[in-house]
């Protein structure tokens, strides 16, 4: 069933052996950049060690199998449905996710008093926690007493993109699996060959991807087109005409109420057009654009600024990012981010 996911070969290999050698720990962090699948890892080491065959990889299709990976999660603003652990239709796996941007503490502490129960069906029982960054400190703390004493036939899968926000204590206490972005050329072979995409839509999703096949699913390539264009005029008003009327009249198209959904996107797609522009201006390797229907464009303004300054936008971008999880203005934050930019280097 590994094969069925894509990339990452060494993290498959890895975890092939520790399954054939029955030493899968109890408890596991995967770590790695968003939507390479660490998630549908996790739920792969689940199967196999549940699965009626016993072979060390799962065959997929005895029952067992079929159901581990069927989740009902839940979605919307009820925080309540959030506060327990998700079980699929098997019994012995379970997944705890965040709501919004915290991972509630009842949550864990449901996990914790599952943990104790003996598997009902299985040898084992697996939790997985899904974003696990997104674990305050009560809930982190509350997690710990799990993970210091785990139940023998208890197994917790930690997820996450950013492994170094987690407390050192879980860290320690957890044996680290580590995935890398996965290739375009996998992910657009995967695209035209699995999606049934056309070559050109498979080149640009993959392009827009930055290593992720659930990003490349989710990317619609028309309404990204259009983004991105109102991202280009701001790196424009910025970078080629230091116009700060123009950059601000753009900020408050991008933070009104009526883009608040998009607001994260839009920095995401700010981000990939400057980190394009930037690693074109430091190499001069077109190869590596990722937006590549907008070469033309890109190229044009690396004229205009320098590598170090573009990399300073980048770090502004991040900075904006790690903010929004505190009540910001994020009309004031970005105002005062994109003057910078129009503003210079010395600004930055």
């Amino acid at each position: 069933m590994l094969d069925k996911l894509i990339g990452n070969s060494d993290a498959k290999a890895h975890l092939r052996h520790l399954m054939k050698e029955g030493r899968v720990p109890q408890s596991l962090l995967l770590a790695g950049p968003e939507g390479v699948g660490k998630k549908h890892f996790a739920i792969e080491i689940a199967r196999a060690r549940l699965c009626a065959e016993q072979n060390g990889e799962a065959c997929g299709v005895c029952a067992p199998c079929e159901r581990v990976g069927k989740f009902d999660l839940p979605t919307g603003d009820n925080a309540d449905t959030f506060e327990r652990v998700i079980f699929s239709e098997h019994p012995d796996v379970g997944m705890v996710i965040p709501f919004r941007r915290n991972i509630r503490i009842n949550a864990i502490r449901d996990l914790e008093r599952e943990a104790n129960f003996n598997p009902f069906e299985g040898s084992g029982r697996f939790f997985v926690i899904d974003e696990a960054e997104k674990l305050n400190d009560a809930a982190a703390n509350a997690l710990l007493k799990t993970l210091e004493e785990p139940a023998p036939t208890t197994n917790i899968i930690l997820v996450t993109s950013r492994p170094d926000s987690l407390l050192p204590t879980i860290r320690s206490r957890c044996q680290m699996l580590r995935f890398a972005r996965v290739p375009n050329e996998d992910i657009e072979k995967f695209l035209v060959n699995k999606k049934e995409y056309t070559p050109d839509r498979a080149r640009i999703a993959a392009g827009l991807s930055r290593g992720s096949v659930g990003r490349a699913l989710s990317i619609d390539i028309e309404a990204s087109q259009e983004q991105r264009r109102i991202m280009y005029e701001v790196l424009e008003a910025a970078a080629v005409r230091r116009d700060l009327a123009g950059v601000l009249r753009l900020s408050d198209t991008l933070s009104d109420a009526k883009h608040k959904d998009q607001f994260e996107s839009n920095l995401e797609m700010l981000e990939s057009l400057i980190h394009d522009i930037w690693i074109t201006a430091a190499s001069g390797d077109r190869r590596r654009i990722s937006n590549i229907d907008m070469e033309d464009e890109i190229l044009r303004i690396t004229s205009f600024v320098t590598p170090a300054e573009l990399a300073k936008w980048l770090e502004a971008i991040d900075d904006l990012r790690r903010s929004l999880g505190v009540n910001i203005n994020r009309r004031m934050a970005t105002d005062a981010m994109f003057a910078k930019f129009a503003a210079g280097g010395s600004a930055l």
